[in-house]
């Protein structure tokens, strides 16, 4: 029989849920034990959330989010970002996904969460929307060039309708990740960040220079040179939208083209304002 449990971070656990991904994606080398502790454990802005489905002694299922703040509306608001999903292959099939998702969302709305979002692809977007209830909210661009992203906004512009709130501390991890590491640098009044994507290209965002984070170093992450060829995953406002130097990735040579979904926990903002979504892929896990 089938029972669910809330997520574990302790070593077994986590070896466990490493064994998981090995059976489910063989080709994917970076469930390490250390990298789920740094992502299930060591995140500053809280634990991660999440529930396996348990068949006796036998990790069935596993789902999990982890908490960020986010501006919500011109608001902050504490959220949840929609990780990692796996499904052994022996229980496939049985709606298992659904209802881990369901019990993990119960949660994180007890736990006083006010959403929660995600980047899925285009097989598993349509179950986001027709089971759980998420709105797609905008594909996200894929481009590569180089120089600048964007513009700035005009003085009238409206606020984001959502963007990733950053403190010095979870910039700081999130320039750890043991996988991946991203090298931050200062520029003027924005911080520079990339992370190795495909080839030369690096993934590569900008932040405004917070006067809360205006002192020190930049928060960490990998020394080494910085490629001018990028590769830009995201979303601007679109009163910031400016792509020179930067055409478009065509859809036929993209892996998978990503899709920003979100689904609100608390009802507070029902939906998000696609025209007003500043994101960047610091902002999730491709990189």
């Amino acid at each position: 029989m089938i029972t669910f449990a809330p997520l574990r971070t302790d070593a077994p656990a986590l070896a466990q849920y490493g064994a998981l991904f090995a059976a489910c994606f063989p080709g994917a080398s970076k469930f390490t034990p250390a990298y789920l502790q740094w992502l299930y454990a060591a995140n500053p802005d809280g634990a991660a959330v999440g529930y396996d489905a348990w068949d006796g002694d036998t990790l069935a299922a596993h789902y999990v989010c982890i908490p960020v703040r986010v501006r919500l509306e011109g608001q902050q608001a504490r959220m949840l970002l929609s990780l990692n999903t796996a499904t052994h292959p022996a229980y496939q099939g049985q709606g298992l996904f659904t209802k881990l998702a369901q019990q993990t969302f119960d949660a994180g709305r007890a736990a006083g969460y006010d959403g929660v979002y995600g980047v899925a692809n285009a097989n598993s977007t349509p179950g986001f929307i027709r089971k759980l209830g998420f709105q797609l909210v905008r594909p996200l661009e894929a481009r590569v060039g180089v120089g600048p992203v964007g513009h700035a906004a005009p003085a009238r512009a409206p606020a984001p309708a959502f963007e990733r709130l950053w403190s010095a501390a979870s910039l700081a991890w999130r320039c750890a990740n043991p996988d991946n590491p991203v090298q931050a640098r200062r520029h003027r009044r924005r911080w520079q960040f990339h992370a190795a994507a495909v080839g030369p290209a690096r993934a590569y965002a900008e932040l405004e220079l917070d006067p809360g984070l205006d002192a020190g170093a930049a928060p960490g992450g990998a020394a080494g040179a910085w490629s001018p060829l990028r590769l830009y995953i995201g979303l601007l406002p679109d009163e910031q939208r400016s792509f020179v130097g930067y055409p478009s990735i065509p859809r036929r040579l993209r892996p998978s083209p990503l899709n920003l979904i979100y689904r609100s926990l608390s009802g507070r903002v029902a939906a998000l304002d696609p025209a007003r979504i500043h994101f960047t892929f610091l902002d999730f896990d491709a990189y």
